[in-house]
């Protein structure tokens, strides 16, 4: 599944890679807070969008009742900005 809504955090172009290394990917753990769709689930810090080699390891998190989550080594707030309907 690919997510078009990356685009609230920012979104990989496509672009030629040096050394495995997307040049373009969004820098990780750049921002306290990021706003998630349901198209970027199942959440996880850094996002695939995101560059790892200078993050900490990848964790996949739980959104909250409240459509929260809080990442455990950076302290990034996720927060789920389309709900399904009840």
């Amino acid at each position: 599944m690919t997510s078009s809504s990356a685009s609230s955090r920012a979104r990989p172009a496509s672009s030629a890679s040096t050394s495995g290394v997307d040049a373009a990917a969004v820098p990780a753990n750049a921002a306290g807070r990021y706003e998630v769709t349901l198209a970027d689930l199942p959440l996880s810090c850094p996002t695939p969008a995101m560059s790892l080699w200078n993050s900490h390891p990848r964790v996949y998190l739980p959104l909250a009742q409240d459509g929260r989550a809080d990442c455990p080594y950076c302290g990034a707030e996720y927060v789920l900005v389309e709900r399904p309907a009840t």
